[in-house]
């Protein structure tokens, strides 16, 4: 007789493989709450799971339209299984695990710098900060770009300024 673990899965319904719960235990309850409401916000659809067209969505809403089916299907590959909360979260603390505040700083920048010249235009960035996510007021955004460079056109370094958020002083 099948045991009843075996029945589910030959049932073909799509469950989400459970993520060890102790991964809340790794996170500050205002942590879990970010990562959330950063799951809520990619999971378009609000099915409780992001997939492909919650990424895809996603990406747009950023304003980047040309991300290939491949790298989506890479990213979604990283997962188990579906990608519920959990999982999301999981994810979350493999990546950060061993990885410095500036690392996530940059790749944060990194996937908003299309043509990968290592800068963004600042009002851009500043649409971004403050209308997605935790909303910093105008005042909030004036105080980050004083300790960023911007060159004549409008661009910010943005490796420069990732530098200065987690050294709290320019490099030589």
């Amino acid at each position: 007789m099948a045991s009843r673990k075996t029945k589910k899965k030959e049932g073909g319904a799509l469950r989400a493989q459970r993520a060890s719960s102790n991964v809340f235990s790794n996170f500050e309850q205002t942590q879990i709450q970010e990562f959330k409401e950063a799951f809520t916000l990619m999971d378009q659809n609000r099915d409780g799971f992001i997939d492909k067209e919650d990424l895809k969505d996603t990406y747009a809403s950023l304003g980047k339209t040309n991300v290939k089916d491949e790298e989506l299907d890479a990213m979604l590959k990283e997962a188990s299984g579906p990608i519920n909360f959990t999982m999301f979260l999981n994810m979350f603390g493999e990546k950060l695990s061993g990885t410095d505040a500036e690392e996530t700083i940059l790749n944060a920048f990194k996937m908003l710098d299309s043509d990968g010249k290592g800068s963004i235009n600042k009002d851009y960035i500043r649409r971004l900060l403050m209308s997605q996510a935790d909303r910093m007021t105008a005042e909030e955004v004036d105080q980050m770009f004083q300790f960023s460079t911007i060159d004549a056109a409008g661009n910010l370094d943005y490796k420069a300024l990732s530098y200065v958020l987690t050294h709290g002083e320019e490099k030589e």
